[in-house]
């Protein structure tokens, strides 16, 4: 290819790199037809995973609210996105938005930065969410991970404790479930089998919106004995 059908070939794939005018409603046309494919994709996603999971959402949910009737509180662990989820995940037990629900103990063990980066600093990384269970957990509570890949040290780290401590572990992770699924160190594991990580955190979110609403309505017999 001689110079110039090279650069013109590389003009024509890159036009915003040689001053090309750019086709204005072109642009507009793929804009929204990526919307359109991203949100199809998020649809087809959450429904293939409430056919396929929805026996296993609710043992979950039923897990969970034996923690509470148990008188149990949970802890969520999680790394970058998902330590946003297990942020989200403990507000709603903590902070129901349904009148008449009662606030439920659920601590998000990403939220002291001093213990985290103390730990991370002193011993490692992967010892940051064993720590702090060493300090607060008791048997009989519950330990929900997040991870996309479900191959994240520390939270594996926490679950080898978690059942050491005898905590009913539960998570929700991406793909293949990776080591949380594989290791047998998941009492509750729920899956959500794509390679995207956008698609799996949607699919999360949803899931413990959904375990919310299900271990309040498990819990209903129990209403005014919980504090």
């Amino acid at each position: 290819m001689s110079d110039d059908n090279n650069q013109q070939h590389l003009s024509d794939l890159y036009p915003f790199l040689h001053h090309k005018p750019k086709d204005a409603e072109q642009d507009r046309a793929g804009l929204l037809e990526s919307i359109k494919q991203k949100s199809n994709e998020s649809i087809a996603t959450k429904k293939a995973f409430f056919e396929h999971h929805s026996q296993d959402l609710l043992d979950t949910a039923q897990a969970i609210a034996n923690v509470y009737k148990n008188k149990g509180r949970l802890y969520a662990i999680g790394n970058g996105g998902s330590s946003c989820d297990a942020a989200h995940f403990c507000v709603e037990f903590q902070h129901p938005v349904t009148a008449g629900r009662p606030a439920l103990a659920a601590m998000n063990l990403l939220a002291d930065t001093a213990m985290n980066s103390a730990v991370a600093n002193d011993i490692g990384f992967s010892h940051i969410f064993t720590r702090q269970l060493n300090a607060h957990a008791r048997e009989g509570d519950g330990l929900m991970g997040f991870s996309t890949s479900g191959n994240s040290n520390n939270l594996m780290a926490a679950y080898e404790k978690a059942k050491q401590m005898g905590l009913v572990t539960l998570g929700m992770a991406g793909g293949d479930g990776g080591d949380m699924k594989s290791s047998g160190l998941v009492d509750y594991c729920l899956v959500v089998e794509s390679d995207s990580i956008h698609r799996v955190q949607e699919v999360h979110v949803a899931c413990y919106h959904i375990i919310w609403d299900l271990v309040h309505t498990l819990l209903a017999d129990s209403r005014g004995k919980i504090q």
